[in-house]
């Protein structure tokens, strides 16, 4: 890797919260997007004043905001674009990223001081799309997780000039690129203007007679497919997860290495982005182990919830993996709390924590931090906000906790049973 190459770690922010965390451990940038324009529609907490005050925020710590506009439009979409990108025009987040050429035009007229990044939903698979793209004024291509690394490397020396993004971890769709259809077809909500049921994760039973699939919830109604053995999660992809191929990645060409995941927890990413943050910190040092970056995977990346991992398409088409026998796995961690600020009483410090799941006293937990080592303590006692000892505290009040402790834990550390 080139000592000038600067290498941008990319991850997801489904509301101002997980932005604020994403930034607090180790991300250079985010993604984000409000409901009527974005591929997430159900879990996305921003709204127009949410977005200015995040560019403001993520330029003056020196980081960057990517505003998706990514969605398929219908011509009603359109009714409401030109005001949307005129404010974008004056925000200046760092670039757009969209899918279709229509939204492309109009951001090139309303909002034309705003670079394009090229969605990974608009299918870039070899170096003449891309050079394609190029010429449409595009200055980054989000490539489509089916291509390989082979690929990469050959787009790149193609079209030296094209920033190259590439999806590292996360949840990987079926269907191409996430062109999509089941679940506009079984449910009404359309995963191309950013509302799947994800019916890709449901339970089928398959007929190996009639060669049909019928999801247990939907008795009655058969899906005709081919399929050659297992049949019970047939279309439920293997989470994706490169984080020992980093270097490899980087030096095919990608610049950006991106994280999916808006709809997922702040302890999720949280996890995920301080893994992939310490893999980078590796990659610099050049003649590290491939052992040490199996240790970041088995103590971060394996330990929350998954599907299984696979490395997706890199290595060519028969390294991607389905997980045919469940939905996904039990995180091996439960997340339990959010340090929400930290304060020193005479010689201890007492730890304000908003709670997720049951917090016990006596209990033991793993806190991760953004800032600092992760730590392994004991919760002696917690108390309520009056002062008053706990037994236990559950989330969904939206009160406050504390404990005591020897330690300075700084705000964003995640705690874990």
């Amino acid at each position: 890797m080139a000592k000038d190459k600067k290498i941008e770690l990319l991850a997801p922010a489904g509301s101002p919260e997980k932005l604020k965390y994403a930034f607090a451990y180790g991300a250079d940038a985010v993604y984000m997007g409000v409901p009527d324009f974005s591929l997430r529609v159900r879990i996305n907490k921003f709204g127009m004043d949410n977005i200015k005050e995040a560019i403001s925020a993520a330029h003056a710590e020196g980081k960057k905001i990517y505003v998706t506009v990514n969605i398929y439009a219908h011509s009603g979409h359109l009714k409401k674009l030109p005001s949307y990108l005129k404010n974008l025009n004056k925000w200046r987040p760092d670039a757009l990223i969209i899918s279709d050429p229509g939204v492309l035009l109009m951001a090139q007229k309303y909002a034309p001081k705003v670079p394009i990044h090229l969605s990974t939903q608009a299918n870039a698979t070899n170096w003449q799309a891309v050079k394609f793209w190029q010429k449409q004024g595009v200055q980054r291509v989000i490539l489509g997780r089916e291509v390989s690394l082979m690929e990469i490397k050959e787009i790149h020396e193609k079209v030296p000039k094209m920033e190259l993004e590439y999806f590292v971890h996360g949840a990987m769709c079926m269907s191409y690129s996430g062109r999509c259809m089941l679940s506009a077809w079984l449910t009404g909500r359309s995963a191309n203007l950013g509302d799947c049921a994800q019916p890709c994760r449901w339970k089928y039973k398959v007929n190996n007679i009639s060669a049909e699939v019928e999801e247990e919830n939907r008795p009655g109604m058969k899906i005709p497919i081919e399929e050659d053995e297992h049949g019970s999660y047939i279309f439920n992809s293997k989470d994706l997860c490169l984080i020992e191929y980093l270097r490899e990645l980087i030096d095919a060409g990608v610049t950006s290495l991106k994280i999916e995941g808006r709809a997922k927890s702040v302890a999720y990413l949280a996890m995920v982005v301080k893994a992939y943050s310490s893999a980078l910190m590796l990659v610099k040092k050049r003649g590290v182990k491939m052992s040490e970056f199996k240790k970041i995977k088995k103590n971060y990346l394996d330990k929350i919830m998954n599907r299984g991992y696979t490395t997706g398409f890199l290595f060519g088409r028969n390294s991607a993996e389905q997980e045919t026998k469940m939905s996904h796995a039990k995180s091996q961690v439960e997340f339990v709390g959010e340090v929400v600020q930290c304060e020193k009483i005479h010689r201890k410090y007492r730890v304000w924590v908003k709670v997720h799941n049951t917090l016990r006293s006596g209990a033991k937990v793993w806190i991760i931090q953004s800032a600092g080592k992760d730590a392994r303590t004991m919760l002696d006692k917690i108390y309520d906000q009056a002062g008053r000892e706990l037994e236990s505290a559950h989330g969904g009040t939206g009160e406050l906790v504390y404990f005591e402790s020897g330690k300075n834990f700084s705000i964003f550390s995640i705690i874990f049973h």
